[in-house]
């Protein structure tokens, strides 16, 4: 009984070296991702100050 549980054993540890096969594995090529950059213009940080102070500058001088 012994032997039968060891030649069990043996066998479907062996079962395991064979597995798969010959052909060179297939790699895949990595995927690139590129990131989605907002495209604005140089001077658009200092249009909203701009109309701010415009706006401040209407209110003194209508006073």
């Amino acid at each position: 009984m012994k032997k039968l549980a060891l030649a069990a054993a043996i066998s479907v540890a062996a079962t395991s070296a064979f597995a798969g096969n010959l052909k060179k594995p297939v790699m895949e090529a990595p995927v690139a991702v590129q990131t989605a950059t907002k495209k604005t213009s140089s001077s658009s940080p200092i249009v909203l100050p701009l109309i701010l102070l415009a706006v401040v500058v209407a209110a003194v001088a209508s006073k």
